[in-house]
């Protein structure tokens, strides 16, 4: 309070003076609203003029033992942001378990035993906790998303509310992780689902499918994203296309080792089953089978590591919470009927004959090229016809594309959506299907891609949040 009254007292004075100068300033119409000005009232300039007041702590400082007073600062509804390093755990004092760490998480207070295997109570959501407040700014992220988290610090710092930036943090000693594994680690808890990204905004509306925003995210639409395992059989390197489950993820840190056994492949039987599937099976049809993931050993051959029950549960908790945020930001999908995909199929191919016709008649001639800018759909009698590769205006339809051929393979569109983007077999980039993920996913891929080889072409939903602004930013790339 004390230091907006200060920054207040200043902004009055400026008023006061720009009044007098332009020949404006009347006590009996003006005193009164100086008197009592003070930060609500400030424009937007006088606003963003204000040093942002920011509290830091890690998870005990502010899932448990200052929960209240975060509780109450988020009650306020002042503009104070505040960060929390959420590891999971209580580094400062040795590693105690925290109410922010995940189920069946060996920590000091957590021991893995016959008694316990781990932490047993379910992960505390304080992303959910603050948006339950109706004041708060929220924001879950991490630095493996780097135009997620940046984006959404801009967001939170610039609201005139109270914003709550939740950040997943590698503690190396307690994760049991390399000192230089933090980026990689941040990278690997979204994919697995267990620590999805998200934002949410009141200032945007009052439903949570207004306000709640899981964009970022690998495929949306799925319970887990897909990854491709690499291993080697006899002299030879395959791959395997693979769920990634949160067991995928806790697997690699020393904190969640103690629930994984390793299966030699002469004890392999058709009694092991892989978890993604296990997972889906009804508790009755479980019985006498043995959950595995999939991984490689140090010469890179195939093994199976089979998962326990604490495992299980922990990743029925990331899978029911996934479904939670899905649920809450109205992304929940139904496959279109047959109908709808066959038009947009058709409406595809329209699109490539008449880029095909446009380029002869331009006297260019020859086949289109795979990586050739689509047009929108032809004219109807009596329009001009559409301009080949150039944007059209608002309501047309323009497929994205991408120059496979000048791809450098920064991997910049792959960690914004790997759903929409894959590489092919020479490690250049190439559209996986433009509809895997949200049209800002394309622009974004877009905007950070160094060789500038990515089109976003105009949506064919446009119903999405700031979707004018979005086709705007991304119009200096088609």
């Amino acid at each position: 309070e004390g230091h907006m009254a200060k920054m207040a007292e200043g902004f009055r004075t400026i008023r006061m003076a720009e009044l007098e100068l332009a020949g404006e300033y009347r006590p009996s119409e003006h005193d009164e609203f100086l008197t009592y000005f003070n930060w609500k009232q400030f424009s937007d300039e006088e606003f963003q003029l204000c040093p942002p007041v920011v509290a830091v702590g890690g998870d005990g400082a502010m899932y448990d033992i200052g929960f209240q007073n975060l509780s109450r600062l988020m009650a306020s509804g002042k503009p104070i942001k505040v960060m929390v390093v959420d590891t999971q755990v209580y580094s400062n004092t040795g590693g105690q378990a925290c109410t922010s760490g995940f189920f069946g998480q060996v920590s000091d207070m957590a021991q893995f035993g016959k008694a316990t295997q781990g932490k047993e109570e379910a992960r505390k959501e304080i992303g959910l906790v603050g948006m339950a407040h109706r004041t708060t700014y929220v924001l879950q992220s991490t630095i493996a998303y780097t135009s997620h988290m940046i984006e959404g610090f801009i967001e939170g710092l610039l609201a005139r509310r109270p914003a709550l930036f939740n950040m997943y943090t590698s503690c190396q000693p307690e994760h049991g992780i390399g000192d230089d594994m933090g980026e990689r680690q941040a990278k690997l808890v979204v994919e697995s689902r267990g620590y999805p990204l998200f934002k949410y905004n009141p200032d945007l509306g009052t439903t949570p499918a207004e306000c709640f925003d899981i964009g970022g995210n690998p495929e949306l639409n799925a319970i887990w994203p897909s990854y491709t395992l690499t291993y080697r059989e006899g002299t030879r390197e395959k791959t395997m296309d693979l769920p990634m489950t949160f067991a995928d993820f806790a697997m690699s840190e020393v904190r969640f080792r103690k629930h994984f056994r390793a299966a030699p492949p002469d004890t392999w039987n058709e009694k092991m089953v892989p978890l993604h599937e296990f997972l889906d099976l009804a508790a009755a049809d479980r019985e006498d089978l043995f959950p595995y993931i999939w991984t490689v050993d140090r010469k890179n051959h195939l093994s199976r590591l089979l998962v326990d029950e604490a495992m299980v549960h922990s990743c029925e908790d990331r899978q029911d919470f996934w479904k939670i945020l899905r649920a809450l930001a109205g992304v929940d999908r139904k496959a279109p009927p047959l109908a709808e995909i066959e038009d947009r199929v058709r409406q595809e191919v329209l699109t490539r004959i008449t880029q095909g016709l446009a380029q002869i008649a331009g006297g260019e001639g020859g086949a289109v090229p795979a990586t050739a800018a689509p047009t929108a759909a032809p004219a109807a009698a009596g329009e001009a016809a559409p301009v080949a590769g150039e944007p059209q205006a608002a309501g047309d339809y323009m497929a994205a594309w991408l120059d496979t051929d000048e791809c450098t393979a920064c991997d910049e569109c792959m960690r914004i959506n790997s759903s929409i983007f894959a590489y092919n077999e020479d490690k250049k980039a190439y559209l996986k299907d433009p509809e895997g993920g949200p049209y800002t996913d394309i622009v974004k891929a877009a905007e950070k891609c160094t060789a500038q080889v990515i089109h976003p072409g105009l949506p064919r939903d446009r119903s999405a949040r700031d979707i004018d602004k979005w086709i705007a930013r991304g119009s200096k790339f088609n």
